[in-house]
């Protein structure tokens, strides 16, 4: 396994996570559309991780882009290998991919080709 390889799964990983635990979006918003850009002073938040939590977001926000703009079978691919990656089992199957294991792990490992292109050009990787 390359290194390049270990970073991906890494980011694949926390990525499906960090999509599974965002809130879901309601009828109505939870604040102002007034107060939307207001944020609290961060002069003593870097003690406690919000400096770290908002470079986090925004990586995965990053990824999401990227993802999101990649086409299909690729970008199936990729939603399955984060998944598989954030449970550290290999037991979810997509039906649009081919169900053939050999055709299957061609096709993510495309995709994972692709999309490291993609995280690297935008300075993600």
């Amino acid at each position: 396994m390359h290194e390049s390889d270990a970073i991906l799964d890494d980011l694949l990983s926390r990525w499906h996570h960090w999509q599974v635990s965002a809130p879901p979006k309601g009828a109505y918003p939870s604040r102002s559309a007034g107060m939307d850009d207001w944020r609290c002073s961060r002069q003593y938040d870097a003690d406690n991780g919000a400096l770290d939590g908002e470079l986090e977001g925004s990586t995965m926000r990053g990824i999401d882009f990227q993802v999101s703009e990649m086409h299909d079978p690729h970008r199936t691919a990729i939603y399955l290998n984060a998944r598989n990656l954030s449970t550290g089992v290999k037991v979810f199957r997509s039906l649009r991919l081919p169900q053939d294991f050999a055709a299957c792990a061609l096709i993510v490992g495309e995709a994972r080709a692709i999309l490291l292109i993609r995280l690297t050009a935008a300075g993600i990787v």
